[in-house]
């Protein structure tokens, strides 16, 4: 028997394209308000932030990752790690009972004018879906932003931290600058760990970095308790050492290089967005972020019908703009344009908070 056959089909109004944060937001939002939708996701909900190392904590404070008017409490009203989120998600899902399909990806999705063709897989088979409206919220960090340089495949070298753990009482080499590879460095350090920075700057960027952060790593290296290696970028990485270059006033590498000896190298270089299904509706995509051009009043894109919601609404964000915190608008915009109703409740800090585009959301 062929199980590969594509035996089913199915038929509903709206598809929601990723579980992260706001995707769930919006079934959510759209169930309440009685719409018929399904929720996929290509692999577990809350993919992204189920890749951070163990114990990360989310820079933004609880009511800023609050969704659909459920407060998010922590036990000392700090921000929460990465691990108690995912378990409010889960919460949220099983609360609300929402139609998601998860472990099952959207591969293909074609434009039927009027209406969308999804063609996804699962480990039983393809499925075919027909579908009126699609909301693109597939988030922009699919995948880390590669360098492009020799050796960035080699076990040692990793664009993810897994946590302080496995560089105990070894060499590590942290390229980046900004909040995450200062976090990294600074854990590795306290776990026990030799390590040095890489930046392609010859100064960290502080109006950028956490406050805690700046001053953390700031004392480290005055101390000598962390090497930086200020206006630096790699080129080469071995089994043994990387050939760093010396960077010029544009941060480009120079003919001025030397080699560094390490155990490991943590390339945090950010991540890029995954904007495969917006090419193949030709959506019209701007800038070197890849930014899907959009109606800031409706979110709807240049493709009649399909609107985009929460991160990937910048592509891959080199500075960022787009948070959770500032995506609860778009769900408002995108129920508002489909129902003609707005979302019954949204983020505890939501678009309610932002006076001028809520009111340009109502008046609309």
């Amino acid at each position: 028997m062929n199980h590969d056959v594509e035996t089913h089909t199915h038929e509903t109004d709206i598809a929601i394209i990723g579980a992260g944060p706001i995707g769930i937001e919006m079934a959510i939002a759209l169930q309440e308000a009685g719409v018929d939708y399904i929720l996929f996701e290509a692999r577990q909900i809350g993919h992204t932030i189920s890749t951070w190392p163990p114990h990360t904590h989310f820079y933004s404070t609880p009511e800023h990752v609050a969704l659909a008017g459920v407060p998010v409490h922590s036990l000392d009203q700090q921000p929460i790690t990465g691990e108690r989120y995912l378990a409010y998600l889960r919460t949220l899902v099983e609360y609300f009972d929402l139609n998601l399909q998860h472990y099952e990806p959207v591969q293909e999705i074609a434009s039927l004018k009027p209406g969308f063709r999804l063609q996804t897989r699962t480990q039983r088979g393809a499925h075919t879906y027909s579908c009126n409206k699609v909301i693109l919220a597939t988030g922009g960090m699919a995948a880390p932003r590669m360098l492009g340089i020799p050796g960035e495949d080699l076990p040692h070298v990793s664009h993810y931290f897994p946590g302080p753990h496995p560089f105990f009482r070894r060499r590590i080499l942290v390229v980046g600058g900004k909040n995450s590879a200062l976090e990294s460095a600074l854990r590795c350090w306290r776990g026990g760990a030799e390590v040095t920075i890489s930046y392609r700057r010859p100064q960290f960027d502080f109006d950028v970095v956490k406050p805690h952060l700046a001053d953390d790593i700031s004392t480290r290296i005055e101390k000598g308790e962390i090497d930086y290696l200020p206006a630096t970028v790699p080129l080469e990485i071995t089994t043994g050492d990387v050939l760093m270059a010396r960077t010029d006033s544009h941060y480009r590498p120079t003919a001025q290089t030397f080699r560094h000896e390490t155990d490991a190298v943590l390339l945090t270089t950010g991540f890029v967005a995954n904007m495969e299904l917006f090419n193949q509706l030709g959506v019209e995509l701007r800038g070197p972020e890849r930014a899907p051009l959009f109606n800031s009043r409706t979110m709807e894109t240049n493709v009649p019908g399909l609107y985009v919601a929460g991160t990937v609404a910048g592509g891959s964000q080199v500075k960022f703009q787009h948070f959770i915190s500032t995506s609860h608008d778009h769900v408002a915009r995108i129920v508002k344009t489909l129902t003609g109703r707005l979302p019954v409740r949204l983020g505890s800090v939501d678009a309610r908070n932002n006076a001028v585009s809520w009111e340009e959301v109502k008046s609309n």
